[in-house]
C-alpha cells in the first residue's frame, strides 16, 4: 500500500505595495497522483492591488484633458474659420450676380461699368459688409459676354496670423441683353 497524499498548507508571500506590510497567506495546495493545483490566491491581496491602482490614477483625467484641449479647440477654430469662408463666398456670389445683372441689362448705353460696379459694392455692404472685407468690383466685357467680378478676403477667427489671409474671389457674367426690332437690322437698342 502507498501512503495517500496529504493536505499541507502552503505559505504565500503577498507584496503589493511597499506601504502595504507584507504577511503571509495561507492557501491550500493539494496534491493528487504527482500533479500539484495552483495554489489560491487571497481575495484581500486582490481587493488592495485595485486599490493601490486607483490612488496612482487620480489626477490622470485632467493631464488627458489638458492634452486633448488644444487639438479640440483648433478643430473648432478651423470649423469657424470655414464657415465664415463660405459665408463670405456667398456674399461675394451674391454680388457678383446683381453686379452683372445690371451689366447685362444695360444694353449699349455708356457707363454700365461704373453702374456695374456700384451695384456689386452695395450688395457687399448691404448683406456682408464684416464678412467680406476689403471688396473691390470690377466689371468686364468679352465680345458680347459682360459680367462683374467681386474680390475680398475673409474674416479671420485668430487675427494674429497676418500670413493667413482666406482670397475670395466671385465672378458671374453672361450674354448682353438687349431688343433686336424685327426688320433685319443688326442693331441692339
Amino acid at each position: 500500500m502507498t501512503p495517500s497524499p496529504v493536505a499541507r498548507p502552503v505559505v504565500v508571500q503577498s507584496a503589493v505595495t511597499p506601504s502595504v506590510v507584507a504577511r503571509p497567506v495561507v492557501a491550500r495546495s493539494v496534491v493528487a497522483r504527482s500533479v500539484v493545483a495552483r495554489p489560491v490566491v487571497a481575495r484581500s491581496v486582490v481587493a488592495r492591488s485595485v486599490v493601490s491602482r486607483s490612488a496612482r490614477d487620480r489626477g490622470a483625467t485632467v493631464i488627458e484633458l489638458a492634452m486633448i484641449m488644444p487639438i479640440v479647440l483648433a478643430v473648432v477654430l478651423l470649423v469657424v474659420q470655414l464657415t465664415l469662408w463660405f459665408h463670405g463666398r456667398q456674399v461675394a456670389d451674391a454680388a457678383a450676380r446683381e453686379g452683372a445683372r445690371l451689366a447685362r441689362a444695360a444694353g449699349t448705353s455708356e457707363g454700365w461699368q461704373g453702374d456695374a460696379e456700384a451695384k456689386a459694392e452695395q450688395i457687399v455692404r448691404a448683406v456682408g459688409p464684416k464678412i467680406l472685407k476689403n471688396a473691390t468690383a470690377r466689371a468686364w466685357e468679352r465680345g458680347d459676354q459682360r459680367g462683374v467680378e467681386v474680390t475680398g478676403s475673409a474674416v479671420q477667427v485668430v487675427p494674429l496670423l497676418p500670413e493667413m489671409t482666406f482670397t475670395i474671389t466671385a465672378s458671374f457674367g453672361g450674354p448682353i441683353e438687349c431688343f433686336r426690332p424685327d426688320d433685319g437690322s443688326d442693331g441692339c437698342r
